[in-house]
């Protein structure tokens, strides 16, 4: 448990975790709201398999671990099912850019999947830093 809560120092960690915490919070909300343009609707018009349990599944992940992230509350944990989702987004949505319509278009539908990628990737490996609850439970 010690392992999961290890955290760097570094108070500025605190800005990732309010851009990632913040844009999954908002989006997992949005698969709730608008559940046929940001929800259900949009996971069956890719393909994926039970679009309307897998709509609650994922907006309900991306809202709970959001919320995590924001407080800096068991940040490695709630880190990595959200790149999870982040992972699968750019196969299922970005990967059919890249082979239909080319790099570039790629590159600029993807831009924010991406920065949610590296910022997850960032907050698992450095945990939730000086101002997180993580580093209070430690201490």
């Amino acid at each position: 448990m010690k392992q999961l809560l290890r955290t760097a120092a570094d108070p500025a960690i605190w800005l990732i975790r309010l851009m990632v915490g913040a844009v999954f919070l908002s989006e997992g909300l949005q698969k709730f709201l608008f559940p046929a343009t940001r929800g259900a609707g949009r996971f069956a018009k890719i393909g994926l398999p039970s679009p309307e349990l897998l709509g609650a599944f994922v907006g309900g992940c991306e809202v709970v671990c959001g919320l995590l992230l924001l407080l800096g509350l068991m940040t490695r944990v709630a880190a990595f099912p959200l790149l999870v989702i982040m992972i699968v987004a750019l196969a299922t949505t970005k990967l059919p850019l890249l082979t239909d319509e080319g790099f570039w278009t790629m590159a600029h539908e993807a831009r924010t999947d991406w920065a949610m990628l590296l910022g997850t990737v960032f907050l698992i490996w450095k945990g939730g830093g000086a101002w997180s609850w993580d580093r209070r439970l430690l201490h």
